[in-house]
């Protein structure tokens, strides 16, 4: 009887640990088209019509504009860059960060051979064409060009009243193993400011 119940807990402790695997991390570019109480509508930037849920704890923000002359020395900013003719890196928008996100350089889904870089603002260069910053983060740093009209965005705290069909959003969350989808946290637009990332 024992070795019975022990092998029922087994599999049940397995058939947890398999779905909790099953789950991969997910990230949706797209626009609303419905929403309800449990449920956002979205068009992907794909053109995939997605159904996702929303938990009662989803984080949301909103988008609010910024410019090059609001950074300042010591802010945390995450920029989308891509290689320039010479081989320098050229912002293709700059937002800023909260201090809890992860300092550091990772490949970026935005655009081809884009790239992220999570850091704190060493110094700036404005000039008439194209300004510079220059990033810090744990192991080195990153100069980066930032060509006048380059998106720069901040974003302050939301609620579900901000998710309006029409509005673009960029949000995370996670794929279950039945393919069902959860949002987690989602950047929408306002005023016509909306995700660059």
């Amino acid at each position: 009887m024992k070795a019975t119940a022990l092998g029922i807990l087994f599999a049940a402790l397995t058939l947890t640990g398999t779905t909790a695997q099953a789950q991969t991390s997910l990230r949706v570019r797209g626009t609303i088209t419905a929403i309800d109480a449990a449920t956002l509508s979205v068009k992907s930037r794909e053109g995939r019509d997605l159904k996702l849920a929303l938990p009662e704890n989803v984080t949301i923000a909103v988008v609010k504009a910024a410019s090059f002359a609001d950074l300042k020395d010591g802010d945390f900013v995450g920029t989308t860059t891509r290689p320039g003719p010479d081989g320098t890196e050229v912002a293709v928008e700059v937002h800023y960060l909260a201090p809890t996100v992860t300092p550091g350089q990772t490949a970026s889904d935005l655009a081809p051979n884009a790239k992220m870089t999570n850091a704190s603002v060493q110094g700036k260069v404005t000039g008439t064409a194209n300004h510079e910053l220059t990033l810090q983060f744990p192991g080195g740093t990153q100069k980066v060009v930032v060509p006048q009209g380059t998106p720069i965005v901040r974003t302050v705290p939301g609620s579900r009243a901000d998710l309006v069909p029409g509005e673009y959003v960029f949000l995370s969350g996670q794929t279950a193993g039945d393919g069902a989808m959860t949002a987690l946290r989602i950047q929408v637009s306002k005023d016509g400011v909306r995700p660059p990332q």
